[in-house]
């Protein structure tokens, strides 16, 4: 299979390195676009231009989006050959909304410390930090244009030990904008760094 993983706020295509070895080991094909997060004039189109430039034609792809790029995942179903969409830890959007409107309009409430890394190895945490990106506010006020999520396969999975989106906040959001309650398995918000043998499995289902 071809799997497309595309990155979160803040992050890079680096935090996938663990689970793309994982999938590549098992004979995947992976592509992990770098999105111009640190840009400023770089919108929500411009993310998903990214993605779409990345891909090669060819096979179905599987996109796996981390959270806030539930945001791009969606409108990329109109642009690529999507076989199913795969939300990890993700921001699910409703029809129209804006990013920066995501956290009021969710209710979500706001944690301290470190919401990325703590469930990580001192080491491979430090290291994960390094690769932090700072984010831009280029795709904030761009509205998700669609009307009803697009007719293709999705599943989400959410992480159990997540202090930025916790799984009972999260599963709430995705019940009710997606219909459908999500998986769940260990980790925290980078459960691909944390457990990519669990998540590749999960993938492969």
């Amino acid at each position: 299979m071809r799997f497309v993983l595309i990155h979160g706020a803040a992050s890079s295509s680096w935090h996938w390195h663990r689970l793309a070895a994982e999938l590549t080991r098992r004979g995947h094909e992976v592509i992990a676009p770098e999105l111009p997060i640190d840009d400023p004039a770089a919108g929500l189109a411009q993310y998903v231009d990214t993605v779409v430039d990345a891909v090669p034609p060819g096979e179905p792809v599987t996109l796996v989006a981390h959270s806030m790029a539930g945001f791009v995942g969606v409108p990329l179903c109109e642009r690529l050959p999507v076989r199913e969409v795969v939300l990890v830890a993700a921001m699910v959007p409703a029809p129209g909304e804006r990013i920066g409107e995501w956290w009021g309009n969710t209710g979500l409430e706001s944690a301290d410390g470190d919401l990325f890394f703590h469930d990580l190895p001192a080491e491979l945490a430090a290291e994960a930090r390094q690769h932090l990106r700072e984010q831009s506010g280029g795709p904030m006020d761009d509205p998700c244009a669609f009307d009803k999520w697009p007719d293709v396969p999705t599943r989400a999975v959410i992480a159990r030990d997540d202090l930025l989106f916790p799984a009972a906040f999260l599963r709430r959001v995705t019940l009710e904008r997606l219909g459908v309650v999500p998986d769940e398995m260990p980790g925290a918000h980078f459960p691909m760094l944390g457990h990519p043998a669990v998540l590749a499995d999960y993938l492969g289902a």
